[in-house]
């Protein structure tokens, strides 16, 4: 067993776990090889993210697969990185169930290419009644465009009197986001050195401990999320209360 799993705190674990997966792009340059190659390699970190998640009984892990602006890139890089996803997901589809895992994906699928939109909602589909675990993937995802989205739905909620002016409150709100079935986020993780949120789950962050990682995405190991855990506990999470107010709850 690995000396840093056996750190862990199993009674003080993160609800839910986000990634920002950054870094392939550099990895492969570093290697002389072209930016897909990076995209190609960073499977097994997936694997690991997964897996390590799994291992410990995290509920929720939500990785940033493809952003709403990662459509602007060369377009030769947005159709490797369409086939690897179509790939990955006929490779890993039993895998994803046998463990136990249900599978999400929430953004704008409406522009992903048919046979990748249709290959995701069927293992949505295959694995809706899986109880173990939640692997939610947020592609074509953009947190800008989700709350304008949420504000608009409201909005015309609101025209056709569905919903009262004087109840619109937090919770109101997440009920029109993509997450609305989710927990808030507990612990965001970024690799690649790179200390920011770009335009990822803002909403759902508000109160999520951050962690930026030096080490670029294609090295993530299991360790090196079971070290991300020990850090998380590590802190005091005081939700806008002092130290004292923590402590005598």
């Amino acid at each position: 067993m690995s000396l840093i799993k056996e750190q862990i705190n199993s009674e003080n674990l993160p609800q839910h776990v986000a990634i920002i997966m950054d870094g392939n792009g550099r990895w492969a340059k570093s290697r002389g090889e072209k930016r897909t190659f990076g995209h190609k390699n960073a499977i097994n970190a997936v694997r690991n993210a997964i897996n390590a998640c799994n291992e410990i009984n995290i509920p929720y892990l939500t990785l940033y697969t493809f952003s709403s602006e990662n459509w602007k890139r060369p377009t030769d890089e947005v159709n490797t990185l369409m086939t690897l996803l179509s790939e990955t997901l006929l490779l890993e589809a039993n895998e994803i169930f046998s463990k136990g895992l249900r599978m999400h994906v929430i953004g704008n699928l409406d522009k992903l290419p048919s046979l990748v939109k249709d290959q995701l909602l069927r293992v949505v589909d295959l694995t809706k009644e899986n109880t173990k675990g939640n692997l939610v993937l947020a592609i074509s995802y953009g947190s800008q465009n989700e709350i304008l989205n949420a504000v608009k739905n409201i909005s015309n909620d609101v025209k056709e009197g569905k919903v009262d002016v004087e109840n619109i409150d937090e919770k109101l709100f997440e009920n029109y986001l993509y997450t609305k079935d989710f927990p808030p986020v507990d612990l965001l993780i970024r690799t690649s050195g790179e200390i920011r949120i770009s335009n990822f789950l803002l909403w759902q962050i508000a109160y999520a401990e951050l962690q930026f990682l030096d080490i670029l995405w294609p090295d993530f190991t299991k360790d090196t999320f079971f070290q991300c855990i020990v850090d998380y506990q590590n802190k005091e999470r005081r939700y806008g209360l002092t130290g004292d107010q923590i402590q005598i709850q």
